[in-house]
């Protein structure tokens, strides 16, 4: 295997007193961002001030397999390679974008989180709000020998300027059992009928979850014939007749539903668990093995399939991103570093291990690193990269999804 760990680097010759001074920083004294400046730094620099300390990384802890890959293989080749430690905070992206928020309206200089998993509509709003530091993915050597930087010049259309450097590649895609349902509804008009003929079998999550906001924008598009109309930027003219539509077909489908619409599964963990137990006959994921993960653990039955209805495999970047008042920005530099490096993404990659797609330009690989994520095995309920990309669907500017949450819990969830 050609992947190797970062060689450490020496450290340029530095005063006593600055070398001090940038330890303290890490270390959580009053004033770091003054004290230590990874902007002014080299990488070498800045690896030396980060080996020895605690990166805190707040994520969604919604998933076992995930949290299990940062756990057992992300951290321990950190602290291997670079010397940092690293300590996972579960926390929905809103959760952490309104403390942020709070910390800046306080004034808090210092706060308590180093490195973000963020994207869509709360990294829109975290940087417009000033809750970001940046823009630093320059600084990260993964991202300058692996990445195409045009890939992660935008976020749900919202341009990145540095602040986010890419972390992983997410399809939607739909789920069912193969030994129940022979074929499933092959677009949105099938999958209609389908729900009309058979009452009680289908649900999606509550949306704010990333998992049934992202079934909502599906349905967005196919109640307003497409997402062309939308590409081009915000109008809230357009975002209002298009949720009217979409409020329309959801309200057509609600009586079908399960529970008769009167209550949706709280998140994708619970909509798996429906799924586990035959309650639904579908279920829906952003991670294009989670079938197959599921089937390797037994918690599905070796009989279900992934599928893509027409023009319904929605796809986007996600990102991690560093607070304004990060206290350790040298760590969470090496961190969001570390998970580029094509060891990590080839891991990340495995469906044993999460399965979520590289963001690395195979181009830009070794060939031997570059056969090795070719050869990987992604499961057998795994659609193929050429069937995601022909029914493959981008994500419309994140502004229309605050409109189409907003426009779901008033008209569906309160009613």
């Amino acid at each position: 295997m050609t992947i190797h760990a970062n060689t450490r680097y020496s450290f340029h010759f530095l005063s006593i007193v600055i070398l001090l001074s940038l330890m303290t920083g890490v270390l959580g004294a009053t004033g770091t961002s003054e004290i230590l400046n990874p902007h002014t730094m080299s990488w070498q620099e800045i690896q030396e001030a980060a080996s020895g300390t605690e990166v805190r990384f707040a994520m969604w802890g919604g998933s076992a397999e995930i949290n299990a890959w940062i756990d057992s293989l992300v951290a321990p080749a950190l602290e291997e390679e670079t010397g940092v430690i690293l300590r996972r905070i579960p926390m929905d992206a809103p959760v952490f974008v309104n403390k942020l928020l709070t910390e800046k309206q306080a004034g808090r200089t210092e706060g308590t989180i180093d490195l973000l998993w963020i994207n869509g509509e709360n990294f829109k709003n975290a940087k417009e709000a000033g809750l970001l530091w940046g823009p630093y993915t320059e600084k990260l050597p993964h991202f300058n020998q692996y990445v195409d930087p045009s890939t992660a010049s935008t976020d749900f259309g919202y341009p990145t300027e540095g602040y986010e450097a890419p972390y992983g590649k997410a399809w939607y895609i739909f789920e069912y059992d193969s030994a129940k349902i022979s074929a499933p509804p092959a677009d949105f008009d099938a999958l209609t009928r389908w729900i009309k003929d058979n009452p009680g079998q289908f649900t999606y999550p509550q949306p704010p979850d990333f998992t049934g906001s992202a079934f909502l924008r599906l349905a967005f598009y196919y109640a307003n014939g497409g997402y062309e109309p939308f590409l081009e930027g915000f109008s809230e003219e357009k975002a209002q007749a298009g949720v009217q539509k979409l409020v329309a077909w959801l309200e057509e489908i609600e009586p079908y539903l399960w529970q008769e619409g009167r209550t949706y599964p709280r998140d994708s963990a619970a909509m798996d668990a429906l799924f586990e137990r035959g309650e639904v006959a579908f279920n829906m994921s952003y991670n294009v093995s989670h079938a197959s993960n599921k089937i390797a653990t037994g918690q599905y039955p070796p009989s279900v399939r992934s599928f893509a209805p027409a023009k319904s495999a929605l796809y986007n970047l996600h990102f991690t991103a560093i607070p304004f008042n990060a206290p350790n920005k040298a760590a969470a530099l090496v961190l969001s570093n570390h998970l580029l490096s094509p060891a990590m993404q080839l891991s990340k990659n495995n469906p044993a291990n999460w399965g979520d797609l590289t963001v690395l330009d195979p181009s830009k690989l070794t060939p031997q690193d570059a056969k090795l994520f070719a050869s990987l095995d992604l499961g057998p309920a795994t659609l193929s990269l050429a069937v995601l990309a022909k029914e493959g669907v981008p994500e419309i500017p994140a502004s229309y999804i605050e409109y189409i949450e907003s426009a779901w819990e008033e008209e569906i969830l309160r009613k």
